[in-house]
């Protein structure tokens, strides 16, 4: 698996008896798995009154690793072998493997992880656009400007929708800008 060098940092902090001790390590995999489970509000990691001892900031990026971790390993459909070797070139002990290793398996294997990760945020289905022309407006006065109607039809969580709006010419130049932006920073993540 490759991991950023802020994930391995994070995932060998967790690996450091010194940094979590052998029930902070346990109570941080499993809020680690809880939190990419839940569908709500959790307590969170900081909450956790077994981890009050441990520095909040180091807290922070050894969830974050551990939760990106996981992430890496259910999108690569990881076996033990590759969880293992993963985590000893991060320094873990052997027992730490196995306590990580057997979170992973009853959460992944029982719950299927990604289909509890979060809510798929709806996506465009069609666009439909008509150019029009305002002549005047209420004060009878001239305008002489175009404008866009735009109808997209998305889908979300099994419903169909059509979200209508207006802009001007320039408002969805700004527009388009914004969706190619958006475009290239997710093209640039999918290959990290």
């Amino acid at each position: 698996m490759e991991l950023s060098e802020s994930v391995q940092r994070g995932l060998q902090s967790i690996a450091d008896p010194s940094s979590f001790g052998h029930s902070s390590f346990q109570v941080l995999v499993d809020v680690s798995f809880r939190s990419l489970l839940s569908s709500h509000a959790d307590p969170g990691v900081l909450d956790q009154s077994e981890l009050k001892q441990v520095d909040q900031i180091l807290l922070k990026q050894s969830h974050t690793a551990a939760t990106t971790f996981i992430l890496e390993a259910v999108k690569q459909n990881a076996d033990k072998s590759a969880i293992s070797s993963c985590l000893e070139e991060l320094t873990f002990s052997s027992e730490r493997i196995e306590i990580f290793y057997s979170a992973y398996q009853v959460h992944f294997k029982s719950n299927n992880i990604l289909n509890h990760i979060g809510r798929r945020p709806p996506h465009i289905n069609d666009v439909s656009w008509r150019l029009n022309y305002h002549m005047k407006n209420e004060q009878v006065d001239k305008v002489n400007e175009p404008f866009y109607s735009i109808s997209l039809n998305v889908e979300g969580e099994g419903s169909s929708e059509d979200i209508n709006f207006t802009c001007t010419v320039e408002q969805l130049q700004d527009l388009v800008g914004k969706l190619k932006d958006a475009a290239k920073s997710v093209e640039k993540a999918s290959q990290m």
